[in-house]
């Protein structure tokens, strides 16, 4: 299942940035604290009521200028509309409605995507100030101050209020699309033409040869995949021409979102650089099964030793991250390429693993028992129940006396538990507590 899509437009200087500050930078959205999660001021994982969601950041709609650095906002800004599920047109509640806010509420409509009206700046409530934008037929504005947070929890009940999760599980299409993605050089469009047998796709040493998404369908022991060049993403320091960039990410996040599973490129010949790492949080953080591939391997003076090195440096690079699977190859030379596609039906397997709840609560028993967690404020926590609720990725309810009393370090512990038990490399999963108050059943 992927996770909806939130948008902010709206034309320049209406506090989009602050509103997208305002939600993933409190208490009132959930953002993961974890070493290599993504922290884009583009886009950025949160949740509201048990709702977790992508928020993006768009640049300013103006259609007034033809310029070619505000044409390509506007074309990051139409592609983020198209993308999202819902969108959060912001306006400016001091100067009132704009002929800019009219076009773009224009280009809006005609997306057909749920729009949430919201009304910024406002800092009293003035009933009067309501009448005025009832005239655009997006029924009840918010008025929100994204400075003051003012207004701001309404607004997410309303957002969450749209998510359809039936919609937003994905088609029932049988074919699994693998997202790769990587810094600029990194071999990824090498390696889809050694996959797919045949020069798709463009290679070349020039970063930004790759700018938009290419999907190139395949087949791997008769089943159909279809994979996703990505262009490649860089430091913000190495941008040149940032909003053509930042458009590059956008349409990175989308194939990571809608993928199945996702093929992250590391050249080998070079350190784990913090992009990469950065890449890989974004990664974790969309809840994505995934492959890491450790490319030019062909390059690297090797001993018996050289792949465990490698491996050690990855678990501590990558600690938020440690249920990754990596694979070592060469694109150019197609030496243990096989190994890829293997890696990729192993995990895409591991991602649609079942554990029965008689089996999992074995497990978490004797976790328990071996290390029962601290008391914490005179109080301990009690499991009661485990039950498995979701695929792709793994989703877990655990049935406790007061979700409160849950440690991250435990909750990591448990986790660890259920790993060594069951085969779940290459797959993040997620426990989700719930408080119940039962006999306790260990």
């Amino acid at each position: 299942m992927r996770e909806p899509l939130v948008a902010i437009v709206g034309r320049p200087n209406v506090g989009k940035s602050t509103l997208f500050n305002r939600i993933v930078g409190k208490r009132i959205s959930i953002v993961n604290d974890e070493p290599g999660v993504t922290r884009d001021r583009i886009f950025a994982r949160a949740e509201w009521l048990d709702n977790s969601f992508t928020l993006i950041d768009t640049g300013g709609l103006d259609l007034e200028h033809d310029d070619e650095i505000t044409k390509n906002i506007v074309r990051q800004a139409k592609l983020a509309i198209d993308m999202a599920d819902v969108i959060l047109f912001v306006v400016d509640g001091k100067t009132g409605l704009t002929v800019q806010d009219e076009d773009a509420l224009d280009v809006l409509r005609k997306s057909n995507k749920k729009i949430i009206l919201t009304v910024n700046k406002i800092d009293n409530y003035d009933e009067n100030l309501m009448y005025e934008y009832y005239s655009l037929g997006l029924g009840d504005p918010f008025l929100i101050s994204s400075i003051h947070g003012k207004g701001v929890g309404d607004l997410l009940d309303k957002v969450v209020s749209y998510f359809e999760k039936e919609r937003l599980s994905g088609s029932d299409d049988e074919t699994t699309k693998i997202a790769i993605v990587g810094k600029p050089n990194a071999g990824k469009s090498s390696l889809i033409n050694r996959l797919v047998g045949e020069d798709r796709v463009i290679v070349s040493n020039i970063a930004g040869t790759t700018r938009d998404s290419i999907d190139i369908p395949f087949k791997y022991n008769g089943k159909k995949y279809s994979l996703i060049d990505t262009a490649g993403m860089r430091r913000k320091s190495k941008i040149e021409d940032e909003t053509v960039e930042r458009y590059s990410i956008i349409r990175s996040l989308d194939a990571i979102r809608n993928a199945d599973i996702v093929v992250l490129v590391i050249d080998v010949s070079e350190e784990i650089s913090d992009q990469d790492v950065k890449i890989a949080g974004l990664i974790h953080e969309q809840n994505k099964p995934s492959v890491i591939v450790f490319n030019k391997w062909d390059l690297i003076e090797k001993d018996t030793n050289t792949m465990n090195q490698y491996e050690k440096k990855l678990e501590t690079d990558l600690a938020f991250m440690s249920y990754f699977k990596s694979v070592y190859l060469s694109a150019l030379t197609g030496k243990r390429t096989e190994k890829l596609m293997q890696a990729v039906e192993s995990v895409i397997e591991n991602a649609n693993r079942k554990i029965s709840a008689g089996a999992l609560n074995d497990i978490l028993q004797d976790a328990y028992t071996i290390n029962a967690p601290a008391y914490k404020k005179g109080k301990k926590l009690k499991i009661f129940y485990a039950t498995q609720t979701g695929v792709k990725p793994p989703v877990f309810a655990l049935f406790v006396n007061d979700t409160k009393l849950m440690e991250n370090n435990y909750l990591r512990y448990l986790e660890n538990n259920i790993r060594k038990a069951f085969d779940f490399s290459g797959v993040p999963i997620q426990i989700k507590m719930k408080c119940k108050k039962e006999e306790d059943l260990f």
